[in-house]
C-alpha cells in the first residue's frame, strides 16, 4: 500500500512538505497529486488525504478523505417546501403570527439538468442550532401547533455550497491488465433472495465488490429483491427494464458501455397469435418505478419510487425466480423447455427446472386460454434494445440497471427528468438535489472502470447529490458515468471486508443484486 495526500495549500501541506525534504517520512510516501487530480467537491485546495492499494494487477483500491464542516453549517427544521414565493411568504407570515422567526432558503436546479425551470422551490424554515436536540424540541413544537410536515434536517446534507466532509471509496480496474472478469450477481442466486454486499463478495470469491440496481424492498411494492429495472446475469435476462433508462452493460467480449436499455419480451403460439408480456419474475400488477407497457397506471413513463399498477398482465417466470410462482387470481401454462404447454392451472405452483411458468391476469388470461392449450407451444424472444439498436441477448454477459446518466461522451450532463427522477418537487429536492450516499459507475477515456461510493448522512461524511456525483466522476476521469442505487444501499467490499460505512443505522443492507469483480 502506498499513501498519497494533497493538502492545498492548508499548514498540514507545508509540514508535509517539510518532513517529506527531510526523509522524515518512509520512501513509500509520495509527494501531492498535481492539482488537476483533485476532487471536485466542495472549494479548491480542501484538504485531501488518500491511501491507494493495488488488490490484483489491474485492480486498485482508493480511499479518499476530503473537507471538513463549515462553521455556517447549522441544525434546522424545515417546515414545508412550497413551489412558489408568494407561498412561502403565506406561510412565514402564519409562522410570524404563530410566534416563530421564519426565513426561507431558495432551491435551484443546475444547468446540467435536463429540467427547463431552474427555480424549483422554496424551503421554509425555522431555527439554527449547533446541536441536533434543540433543533429535534422546536420539531416536536410545531408539530404540535399544526405544522404536521415539520422535519429535523442539518443544512450540509442541502445543495448549497459546503467544505464537506466526505469520504469516497474507489474501485479502479484496468481491463487490458486485469485477467479476471465483471459481472452481475443476484443476492441468494435468486431473483426474489436479498443478501449484503459483504456476503455476495465472500460467497463468490469476489476480489471486490459493490451494490448494483434498484430493488424492490418491500412487498407491498412487488417482489422482494426483484431488480427494479432490467437486469442480466450471466447471459440471462431476468429483469424487464423501466422504460429504457441508463444502465451498465457488460458485453460478451467484457467491454462495458453505459447506455440506454429497453427489453422487449414477446410470445408467439404456434397458431400464429404474437403478444408481448408485461414482464418477468414479478408479482403481477405491480410495477416499481413504474415505466412499463400496456396501460399501467397512473403512467407508462418512468417514475422513481413509485409502484405504478396493472390489473391486466402477462408475467413470464424462470427457475432463477426461485421456487414457486406467487398465487393468486389468473391463470398460468406451464412450458418444457421445447416451449410446449405441458400444464394449464391456477395462478401458484412449482416452477419447472428446465422450463418457464407465464402467467396472466385480467384481460390477458382469454390469450392464454385462446393459444396457450396442452399441445401447443408459445415461443418467447427477449430482446435488448441498446441505445436504440436491437441486440440478442446472448451477446451481453451482464446489465445492471440504475440512472440516471451523469456523463456523456465527456460532458456532465444529468438525464433526471428522461429517466423519472422528475416527477414533483418534493422528490427532485429530496432525490436528486440533497446529498446522500451514492454509488456510482463510470468509465474513462482509455476503458478503465470506475466504481465509486460515497458516504453520507454522517459526521465524516455529508453524502453528494447528483450534480456532485457527476463532478466527482469527471474529476476521476470519467468520460461516461452513471448514478447506481444509493442511501442506505451504498455498500463496497474489498474481498468480504466492507470499507464504507452504509447509512443505515441498522448497518449493512441487504440488497437485491451486486457487480462483482472476479479472480480468473
Amino acid at each position: 500500500m502506498y499513501i498519497s495526500r494533497l493538502f492545498g495549500t492548508s499548514l498540514a501541506g507545508f509540514i508535509f512538505s517539510l518532513l517529506f525534504l527531510i526523509g522524515g517520512l518512509s520512501s513509500n510516501v509520495v509527494s501531492a497529486h498535481p492539482a488537476s487530480t483533485e476532487l471536485h467537491l466542495g472549494n479548491s485546495g480542501l484538504e485531501e488525504v488518500r491511501e491507494t492499494e493495488e488488490i490484483a494487477p489491474g485492480v486498485t483500491y482508493t480511499h479518499i478523505e476530503r473537507g471538513h464542516h463549515s462553521k455556517h453549517e447549522v441544525y434546522t427544521v424545515n417546515v414545508s417546501l412550497v413551489e412558489t414565493r408568494e407561498e412561502s411568504k403565506d406561510l412565514s407570515k402564519k409562522l410570524k403570527a404563530d410566534g416563530y422567526q421564519p426565513y426561507v432558503t431558495q432551491i435551484k436546479d443546475n444547468k446540467y439538468n435536463d429540467i427547463e425551470t431552474k427555480r424549483i422551490a422554496y424551503l421554509v424554515r425555522v431555527g439554527e442550532y449547533q446541536e441536533e436536540e434543540q433543533a429535534r424540541q422546536l420539531e416536536s413544537q410545531l408539530e404540535q401547533d399544526g405544522y404536521s410536515s415539520a422535519s429535523t434536517t442539518f443544512t450540509a446534507f442541502d445543495g448549497t455550497k459546503t467544505d464537506g466532509p466526505w469520504s469516497v471509496n474507489i474501485i479502479e480496474v484496468d481491463p487490458d491488465t486485469f485477467q479476471g472478469k465483471i459481472i452481475s450477481a443476484l443476492a441468494q442466486g435468486v431473483v426474489q433472495g436479498k443478501e449484503r454486499v459483504t456476503d455476495i463478495s465472500d460467497r463468490t470469491g469476489a476480489l471486490a465488490a459493490v451494490n448494483g440496481g434498484y430493488f424492490v424492498v418491500g412487498s407491498r411494492d412487488g417482489t422482494p429483491g426483484k431488480l427494479a429495472g432490467v437486469s442480466m446475469v450471466e447471459g440471462e435476462l431476468v429483469s424487464e427494464a423501466v422504460s429504457d433508462r441508463t444502465s451498465l452493460v457488460f458485453t460478451e467480449s467484457e467491454a462495458a458501455d453505459i447506455a440506454e436499455v429497453a427489453t422487449e419480451i414477446k410470445a408467439e403460439s404456434s397458431d400464429g397469435a404474437a403478444t408481448t408480456h408485461d414482464g418477468m419474475n414479478r408479482k403481477p400488477g405491480l410495477i416499481r418505478s413504474c415505466g412499463g407497457t400496456g396501460g399501467d397506471e397512473p403512467t407508462e413513463e418512468p417514475r422513481h419510487d413509485v409502484t405504478c399498477t396493472d390489473d391486466s398482465e402477462l408475467i413470464l417466470y424462470k427457475p432463477v425466480f426461485g421456487g414457486e410462482t406467487p398465487a393468486g387470481d389468473g391463470l398460468e401454462v406451464v412450458l418444457d423447455t421445447d416451449g410446449q404447454v405441458i400444464e394449464v392451472r391456477d395462478r401458484g405452483g412449482a416452477i419447472p427446472e428446465n422450463g418457464t411458468v407465464i402467467a396472466g391476469t385480467g384481460e390477458e388470461i382469454a390469450w392464454l386460454e385462446a393459444h396457450a392449450q396442452p399441445g401447443m407451444t408459445v415461443d418467447v424472444t427477449e430482446t435488448l434494445v441498446v441505445d436504440g439498436e436491437k441486440v440478442a441477448t446472448d451477446e451481453v454477459e451482464s446489465v445492471v440497471n440504475g440512472g440516471p446518466r451523469l456523463i456523456e461522451n465527456g460532458e456532465i450532463s444529468i438525464h433526471s427528468a428522461d429517466e423519472g427522477f422528475y416527477w414533483g418537487t418534493n422528490f427532485l429536492y429530496n432525490f436528486a438535489i440533497k446529498r446522500h450516499p451514492r454509488t456510482l459507475a463510470g468509465i474513462k477515456e482509455n476503458g478503465n472502470l470506475l466504481f465509486v461510493t460515497v458516504d453520507g448522512r454522517a459526521d465524516n461524511s455529508i453524502g453528494v447529490n447528483f450534480l456532485e456525483s457527476a463532478k466527482l466522476m469527471k474529476s476521476l476521469g470519467a468520460v461516461e458515468a452513471m448514478n447506481l442505487d444509493g442511501g442506505g444501499s451504498s455498500t463496497m467490499a474489498v474481498g468480504s471486508e466492507l470499507v464504507n460505512q452504509p447509512s443505515d443505522s441498522s448497518g449493512e443492507r441487504p440488497v437485491g443484486d451486486a457487480i462483482v469483480i472476479l479472480p480468473d
